[in-house]
């Protein structure tokens, strides 16, 4: 990861410095004003479709943005990113590569649009993104600058990874995840969900996609799930998945658990219940069972 992120936040420190950054966030203001964010913000989301969020995040802290303009990005991140692993992975599982990627990114701009509606306008500043606006005259200011926050950002990285995989091998150790996922049947029910993707939810949320569909292709050539239920699956995670992870990198920033927990978790709910509708459309009345 870091050496993803490290060299990434680099770019775009130099593109800000030679005044390229500038220039991309002129011609994409008139855009991205709809969604309360600066133009320069861009290279935030498209770094974030193509690569894991720790690419956006370490961009983030390397730029002067306020809180509100924080949580929409983080929003919107969190909904479309690492798109090509991830959506491909789920194709795998039952859900073509271009519907769900086509999907994760128009959800992400659609809740961009909704945020910057109903946020309020003064939310104060993040934590650790920077907000001075001091010129940076020369590339030895540039690079001490980067160092400085790359350190910040790879600190964050090691206690989070670490604490996740702790969390996750005490939980096999013990064999809780399936009792785990006997104990959230009627969530599952309220998210519109088979029972049986009960233990893949609880992956997708603790550890996150990549290893999630690694264990839900398993299940399905087991028997133990089936290819409409991972499809209903997939719809959820797209949009809510590796909650734990996600959540705590831009909590660390300072934006509010709420809002972006709150919203992932709503628009999942959406999706799932606007799929089975779907379903129920075309193939008549089981589209909306829950079992």
């Amino acid at each position: 990861m870091l050496k993803i992120i490290l060299p990434v936040s680099l770019l775009v420190r130099l593109l800000d410095f030679y005044g390229i950054l500038t220039f991309i966030a002129g011609l994409l203001d008139p855009v991205f004003v709809y969604l309360g964010l600066p133009g320069s913000t861009a290279i935030v989301f498209i770094t974030s479709v193509f690569l894991p969020l720790y690419a956006p995040l370490a961009i983030i802290t390397s730029m002067s943005i306020t809180l509100r303009e924080l949580t929409i990005l983080a929003l919107m991140c969190q909904i479309s990113h690492n798109l090509p692993v991830e959506s491909a992975i789920q194709a795998k599982t039952g859900t073509p590569f271009w519907t769900v990627t086509v999907l994760r990114v128009s959800i992400s701009i659609m809740v961009g649009l909704l945020l910057n509606l109903i946020l309020p306008q003064d939310m104060g500043n993040p934590v650790f993104v920077r907000t001075d606006v001091a010129a940076i005259t020369s590339l030895n200011d540039l690079f001490l600058l980067w160092l400085g926050s790359s350190l910040q950002v790879m600190l964050l990285i090691a206690v989070i990874v670490f604490s996740l995989n702790l969390l996750y091998n005490l939980l096999d150790a013990y064999r809780l995840i399936p009792k785990l996922s006997k104990g959230i049947e009627p969530l599952l029910r309220f998210f519109g969900l088979p029972s049986t993707t009960g233990f893949l939810w609880l992956i997708g949320y603790i550890v996150g996609l990549a290893y999630g569909g690694a264990l839900m292709m398993d299940q399905m050539k087991e028997g133990k799930v089936n290819r409409t239920d991972t499809n209903l699956l997939n719809y959820h995670l797209a949009m809510s998945h590796s909650v734990l992870e996600d959540n705590i990198l831009f909590i660390a920033l300072g934006v509010s658990v709420w809002w972006i927990l709150g919203v992932r978790l709503l628009v999942a709910w959406i999706v799932v219940w606007g799929r089975r509708v779907v379903l129920r459309l075309r193939f008549g009345g089981t589209g909306l069972r829950v079992v």
